[in-house]
């Protein structure tokens, strides 16, 4: 996904405001004239991967119609410690209730944006791709993976109505690889393909037989995942591959150069940092 459901935005931020501004800002009513207009504008204060322009549009948006962000960068784009990131216009007591709601959205994007960027970067040229989880801020979900993909990576599965990824309870509840494999196939339709989790090469080995299109290499060693990748290679030479738990950014190239075609860390959304951008307003 590199898009976002406009209207799926507005009604999230539509409840993110209210959960922060409740009855009203009462901190502004006191002390801000209601007419009064002022500037404000964002300033990465570290280096970093932009992310969240649309989302923190929405929110002054949603408080007043007519405000609108004039950004100076793209959501993707890298920028340093100074850069002013975008800059908006209006009423005074608008900026100043929807200023932490658009700071943290813009925060929590360009952190996961930024990492994301890392990751990709360390597997540059081995053809592994970096692919998310669903290890995701719950409500966050699609702005997280919105995230993910403008630092460089892919999206997995969105939820669990978006694909089969038959994990080890999964296995345990059916009575082995093969019998959960065959209940799927049957379950699902054609266009849906079917992955395992495997972490031995028996289970490997009943996956491929049984027709998983996708094997998940699950918490290996990269010596290991080595090994099982050229085992299933030699069993059916195009299924695709999968390694996950356990990635950080000082083995991810190690997991990538064990030949497997995705890497999935959970780490992109459940563990990124949210980078530092101010929002200075001032009187116009």
């Amino acid at each position: 996904m590199s898009w976002l459901d406009e209207g799926a935005l507005f009604s999230q931020v539509g409840a993110f405001l209210n959960e922060d501004i409740g009855r009203g800002d009462i901190t502004t009513q006191s002390t801000v004239m209601r007419s009064q207009s002022a500037k404000g504008r964002f300033i990465a204060k570290e280096a970093m991967v932009v992310c969240g322009l649309e989302a923190a549009e929405a929110v002054f948006s949603t408080l007043d119609s007519q405000q609108q962000i004039e950004a100076f960068v793209s959501d993707g784009d890298e920028v340093e410690a100074g850069k002013v990131i975008a800059r908006t216009t209006g009423f005074a007591d608008v900026l100043l209730a929807g200023e932490r709601l658009a700071l943290n959205l813009m925060q929590r994007l360009s952190g996961i944006a930024t990492l994301t960027r890392r990751y990709v970067e360390a597997v540059e040229g081995t053809g592994a791709v970096i692919v998310d989880t669903r290890k995701t801020t719950p409500g966050l979900r699609m702005l997280e993976k919105y995230a993910v993909t403008t630092g460089g990576g892919r999206n997995h599965r969105f939820g669990l109505d978006d694909g089969v990824l038959i994990k080890d309870n999964h296995i345990a509840l059916a009575g082995g690889v093969a019998t959960a494999v065959g209940r799927a196939r049957k379950a699902v339709g054609h266009l849906h393909k079917i992955e395992v989790e495997v972490s031995r090469e028996r289970d490997l080995r009943d996956a491929v037989e049984a027709g998983a299109d996708i094997l998940l290499i699950d918490n290996q060693t990269p010596e290991e995942t080595r090994r099982l990748v050229e085992v299933a290679r030699n069993l059916r030479p195009g299924v695709l591959l999968e390694s996950s738990g356990g990635i950080t950014l000082e083995n991810v190239r190690a997991y990538a150069e064990a030949g497997v075609d995705l890497v999935s860390v959970g780490a992109l959304t459940h563990s990124a940092r949210a980078v530092d951008i101010s929002f200075k307003i001032q009187s116009t």
